[in-house]
């Protein structure tokens, strides 16, 4: 089984990085997802490919940071919403559609689809604030436990504007 996620970077990260699960880049979750990993087939590059479509289309979308908010159990995990986008809608439904598509389990389909909130996690001084722009420019598959090592994730694809406008 393979815990992987779409998100969408809103800061710099180098592509195929790795770094440590307490030090994520700022990002906008897309989904995260399990899947299962049959033998002789990367569910990873299978997922990628039906992705890479709508990822490249959603590339250049603007986006507005919203108010804070509190996600988590009794809303302890510090957030900044970001205001719905059309595009960005659009993006979620077509990734949770390619997970569906492979048999993935999305792991939360409540937040899914109508129930999808785009934010941003604050990490410690690192956050978005009210107001401020956003452009999509970096869109990624990330391995949420490379190699079985759950201390550390490993962006596995990754879309930007400059290879897409290229």
């Amino acid at each position: 089984m393979r815990n992987l996620i779409f998100v969408a970077f809103v800061e710099p990260v180098a592509e195929c990085g790795v770094f440590p699960r307490t030090e994520w880049p700022l990002h906008v979750t897309l989904v995260r997802f399990d899947v299962d990993s049959p033998a002789g087939a990367d569910p990873a590059e299978r997922v990628a490919g039906l992705a890479e479509p709508p990822a490249l289309a959603a590339l250049g979308t603007q986006l507005s940071v919203g108010e804070d908010a509190g996600f988590g159990r009794n809303g302890s995990v510090p957030v900044s919403l970001v205001h719905p986008q059309p595009n960005l809608q659009t993006l979620h439904e077509q990734l949770v559609t390619a997970v569906e598509g492979l048999r993935g389990k999305v792991l939360t389909p409540a937040h899914t689809r109508s129930g999808y909130r785009p934010h941003v996690s604050h990490h410690g001084d690192k956050r978005l604030n009210p107001g401020d722009a956003v452009v999509l420019d970096r869109i990624a598959l990330v391995d949420m436990a490379p190699d079985g090592d759950r201390t550390v994730r490993r962006i596995l694809k990754m879309w930007t504007r400059a290879e897409a406008e290229a």
